[in-house]
């Protein structure tokens, strides 16, 4: 046992002492001077006791020893660092996914000539060569051919935007079915993709650290207990209390015994196992945490900000309603094969949602829509510029449904034969059925809620007043979602950050308690401190319920970590010897310590029954 605990203390203790050490230097304490204490004089209590032990046997007394008193405490303390040391390493390898968003090689056009170059070597002004499917390098202008790009990881929305002459594209972002060609404009860490890794960097390392409640009571825990051994080791040698020769003795034994029973182990556990209980608790109820602080902290959130795509929607495009003038099977079968076999984003919703027919010559008409040939037959199905280029006649009926799906801010397709349109069909991203009542749940719990989006305003006001959220910010980049979260800082407030993207990263980074739906990017799960798997936002509110009975847990830890401390902590000074003769053995203290370990350790596997 002394071989192990040696190890213990000099190997795995080393930087406790160090740490103890280094307060005591400018007269501070904190929890790593408790530890330093308490494990110090066991250990050398138990050496002494191990090598001399005629010392006490001599007197009547038993010779005992403590050394897995030191090993365990240790072990506890360093336990809970290191699960705070992964959540750390968690949160930087988001800086890691996004600077793999950036492609190592680039396509670029010099004097004629095609070149694949390092993505260090490309300049601002040099012309940028963009197939199908890469992603896009730097910032700039298109200059040559037209295409669709996913900007998802910039604005969130999950339609990709057409880019044609004229039309700025961004770095990180992904091109989809067409070719084209840009002018590099920022290049390296002007990009919009270099701002949001450095976002993201400056708000994870801005956040300061937590001034733990075990390190303020230590600091007045420590030198309390140092004063009453000191004094009762004083008090035994001068009064003379004891009987005979054994005054010496028993002075010893009131000192190590009182620091012994003082031994953080209780007061150690308290936060930890409460925590890990949580912890467990949140996993088995679909909440990943990834953070203690987070846990502990959503309880005190006044606003939870939410992003729209992917978290309060589905995060993807979906037929939403229909209005047919000739609701014919075969009909809606054209529709679905000819959007099968188009180019453009809306088309796949389309086509998922219609059976599919055998179609031919199809045409795609970038901007436009597409038509294709069935039977001998032309049909169209595209925006209300194309019908009105091919001369289609539009019905009444048609125009005001057209127009209603669009006030609710809705993608509006149009399908139609030769001759006139047959039916409008709307598509968006649809709410989640269960966004609604979870919004309410955090209502009901004090919070205020906010909507972030990088979409429209009329689009964001929309999918706002469906889920019963009255403040919404739209059209929102990475930066000013970021940007809005500090400002909310500022004004005192503890705000929680919802998201699921790329462009949510920053934000969450910054955000006093980060939640990603589990749907959403790595970048996200890795910038957040809690993952929600299910995507279900009514787990929001058993989070913050299951944080709120963390807390109680710990609060009622340390209580009866107290009260034992407060009774038993006399009790060793030897304060019961003139009433009963009573002197309490340091083997006994050591029972008692660990009895309260016990209870703070069971007091937190009760955690597991309370309903969240």
């Amino acid at each position: 046992m002394w071989a192990l605990a040696t190890i213990s203390i000099v190997f795995f203790g080393r930087d406790f002492y160090v740490n103890a050490w280094n307060q005591a230097r400018h007269g501070h304490a904190n929890m790593d001077t408790l530890i330093a204490l308490s494990t110090g004089v066991a250990y050398l209590f138990s050496v002494f006791n191990t090598l001399f032990p005629s010392v006490w046997t001599s007197r009547g007394l038993e010779s005992h020893v403590y050394f897995e008193t030191c090993a365990v405490i240790i072990a506890f303390i360093l336990l809970g660092r290191l699960l705070e040391e992964r959540a750390k390493f968690s949160t930087s390898s988001a800086i890691r996914r996004l600077a793999g968003l950036q492609p190592k090689k680039v396509t670029v056009k010099k004097r004629g000539e095609i070149l694949v170059v390092d993505i260090e070597d490309v300049a601002a002004g040099d012309i940028v060569v963009v197939k199908p499917g890469e992603k896009i390098a730097v910032d700039g202008t298109v200059v040559e051919g037209e295409s669709f790009v996913d900007e998802s990881m910039l604005t969130g929305e999950s339609i990709p935007v057409e880019k044609k002459a004229g039309e700025k594209v961004y770095a990180g972002t992904i091109n989809q079915t067409g070719s084209f060609c840009f002018k590099a404009e920022k290049v390296g860490a002007e990009t919009s993709l270099a701002q949001i890794i450095e976002l993201v960097r400056q708000a994870q390392g801005s956040r300061a650290p937590s001034q733990k409640l075990a390190d303020k009571i230590a600091s007045v825990f420590v030198p309390a207990i140092i004063c009453i051994a000191v004094f009762s080791f004083l008090v035994w040698n001068v009064c003379g209390l004891s009987s005979g020769n054994n005054y010496l003795v028993h002075s010893i034994l009131s000192l190590v015994t009182v620091l012994v029973i003082a031994c953080p182990c209780a007061l150690g556990l308290a936060t930890p196992t409460a925590i890990m209980v949580g912890i467990g608790k949140g996993a088995q109820n679909g909440i990943l945490i990834k953070d203690a602080e987070a846990l502990e902290n959503f309880r005190k959130t006044d606003i939870v900000a939410l992003d729209k795509t992917g978290t309060l929607t589905a995060g993807h495009p979906e037929v939403t309603i229909e209005y047919w003038e000739d609701a014919a099977q075969e009909l809606k079968a054209v529709l679905g094969g000819m959007e099968a076999l188009s180019q453009h984003p809306v088309a796949e919703a389309i086509a998922k949602y219609y059976p599919h027919a055998e179609v031919s010559e199809i045409q795609n008409m970038p901007g436009l829509g597409a038509s294709c040939l069935h039977q001998g037959e032309r049909f169209f199905a595209g925006n209300l510029q194309l019908m009105n280029n091919e001369g289609i006649e539009i019905p009444a009926s048609i125009l005001a449904k057209a127009k209603e799906y669009e006030s609710q801010a809705k993608t509006v397709v149009y399908f139609a034969g030769s001759a006139k349109v047959l039916a409008v069909i709307a598509v968006a991203d649809k709410v989640k059925e269960t966004s609604k009542q979870a919004i309410k749940e955090l209502q009901e719990l004090g919070m205020e809620v906010v909507m972030l989006s990088g979409d429209n305003a009329l689009t964001a006001k929309a999918i706002a007043e469906e889920c019963g959220i009255r403040e919404v910010k739209s059209s929102m980049l990475p930066a000013d979602k970021e940007q809005y979260i500090r400002h909310l800082q500022a004004e005192g407030k503890k705000v929680a950050m919802v998201g699921d993207g790329i462009n949510d990263s920053a934000a969450l980074a910054r955000a006093d308690v980060s939640i990603a739906m589990g749907s959403g990017s790595d970048i996200a799960m890795d910038s957040a401190k809690i993952t929600l798997p299910g995507s279900d936002l009514r787990k929001l509110a058993s989070a913050v319920r299951l944080s709120q009975k963390t807390v109680k847990t710990i609060k009622m830890n340390l209580f009866w970590a107290f009260i034992y401390n407060i009774v038993a902590i006399p009790v060793a000074a030897g304060v019961l010897f003139p009433v009963n003769g009573f002197m309490l053995n340091p083997m006994i203290a050591g029972a008692a310590m660990a009895a309260s370990s016990v209870c703070v350790v069971s007091n937190s596997l009760l955690l597991n029954f309370r309903k969240i």
